[in-house]
């Protein structure tokens, strides 16, 4: 079993390229299955969840090969519209492949997904959005099966802006015969860099990034080459973990526009962040201030993923702060964790109450969730000792080799194998292959 042992107390000072977004390779790699061409897929990181989706589009028939971030698919030969549950169960992503398939083939059938246990996530609003374009759902304990002899372009009005129902329905309105309008859309910058990868490939997408998004479908597709943007989340790890260690850091590729909730945050706790347009830093050089309320929303607002490693990082700021999560029921699992390593946390349904400490000491913990896990990391950079966090397999879902990069930066963080009596890769050893 793999875990991170990290040393916490020292500094981050340096700069860091933030590798393509998850959220926005996942509905790429399912878009890939629209087109009957090949498609290149830049910046996408060989992160546990891509593998999980490059293995889906192999067993649907799709040739494809991975070459450092460059993913190139093959979709001409797509053979199957099925995915079993094995596959299904490995991410909830997995779900998007649902309004890809349906729209290519006309017909899919598959399980329910998996991934993160973040509480009760129904998927009723894509089969809804699906629906409304035509299609036949018969739901059963297995799974579902969705029919539609052709797709047809209508008004879809989400109840809620939800990413995965948004997204779900431009895939399938791409292959729909007229002109479907989705009202009260997501507005995730993600969502915009699926418009963006669609309309390379000869789709006609408009009005990403607002609440209104219209798509002519029906139009042929054709392969092409796209570079897939920086992963917003990753970046906001990184500015978590400066501020929670100290120091200062560089972020390049990312758009800085896309962090404002957090570096406002930040800002506001006593660090110094500023960016010229294509670079974002930050230097956190004393004590953080507390006293914020930080309430998650969907984008423009606070982001549920990045509520996880901001909240470790404030564990030691003065004062108290408020944190109110919107988006999901079951996001503080990371609570009990930080407690372990000396936070002062209250938890109260969607509501927790932090109380900084003068300083977290190190502990052994175990991440539940992706984005906890990755709180646990920033908790351990700016503890007094030793930290070793567990459950490495959910911090792999979306982040590429973090502990490389926190090297970097100057951190003291090693991934061993808890059996070996080797402690693996030194941090020299990790600089000089950088």
């Amino acid at each position: 079993m793999n875990v991170f042992t990290i040393s916490g107390g020292r500094p981050l000072e340096g700069s860091l390229t933030v590798h393509g977004a998850k959220n926005s390779v996942l509905p790429i790699l399912a878009a890939t299955v629209l087109c009957p061409g090949v498609t290149t897929i830049q910046n996408c990181p060989p992160l546990s969840d891509v593998t999980a989706s490059l293995s889906i589009l192999t067993h649907l028939g799709c040739r494809v090969t991975q070459e450092g971030d460059t993913v190139t698919v093959d979709a001409s030969t797509l053979t199957r519209q099925s995915i079993p549950d094995s596959l299904m169960r490995e991410m909830r992503s997995s779900v998007l492949f649902l309004g890809a398939i349906l729209g290519r083939t006309g017909r899919v059938s598959l399980s329910y997904p998996g991934g993160c246990e973040l509480g009760p996530r129904p998927i009723d609003l894509h089969l809804d959005a699906l629906r409304t374009l035509g299609a036949e759902i018969r739901e059963g304990p297995e799974g579902l099966i969705c029919e539609a002899a052709q797709l047809r372009g209508g008004a879809v009005t989400l109840p809620l802006p939800s990413v995965g129902a948004t997204e779900n329905a431009i895939l399938a309105a791409v292959s729909a015969s007229g002109v479907t309008t989705i009202t009260n859309a997501a507005r995730e910058p993600e969502i915009l860099d699926l418009q963006r990868f669609l309309c390379t490939l000869g789709a006609r997408v408009c009005g990403a990034g607002g609440s209104v998004i219209t798509i002519q479908g029906g139009l042929p597709l054709h392969g092409g080459t796209y570079r897939v943007m920086g992963d917003r989340i990753v970046a906001c790890t990184h500015l978590a973990a400066a501020a929670a260690a100290g120091g200062e850091i560089t972020l390049l590729g990312v758009d800085p526009v896309h962090l404002v909730p957090v570096t406002d945050l930040f800002q506001s706790a006593g660090c110094q962040v500023h960016s010229d347009g294509k670079a974002l830093h930050l230097a956190c050089r004393g004590p953080l201030h507390g006293g914020a309320t930080i309430r998650t929303a969907p984008y423009p607002g606070f982001p549920t993923d990045a509520q996880a490693p901001v909240m470790a990082s404030l564990c030691g700021a003065r004062g108290t702060t408020l944190f109110v999560e919107t988006i999901f029921q079951s996001r503080y699992r990371h609570v009990d964790e930080l407690i372990r390593m000396g936070a002062e946390i209250r938890t109260e349904g969607r509501v927790a109450v932090l109380t900084g400490v003068s300083r977290l000491h190190g502990a052994h913990v175990r991440a539940h969730d992706l984005r906890g896990g990755a709180a646990l990391v920033v908790a351990g950079l700016g503890a007094e000792g030793v930290t070793t966090v567990e459950g490495l397999e959910h911090i792999d879902r979306g982040y590429f080799h973090l502990e490389d990069d926190l090297c970097r930066l100057g951190a003291e963080i090693q991934r061993i194998d808890k059996g070996a009596s080797d402690c693996g890769v030194t941090k020299e050893q990790k600089t000089e292959k950088a």
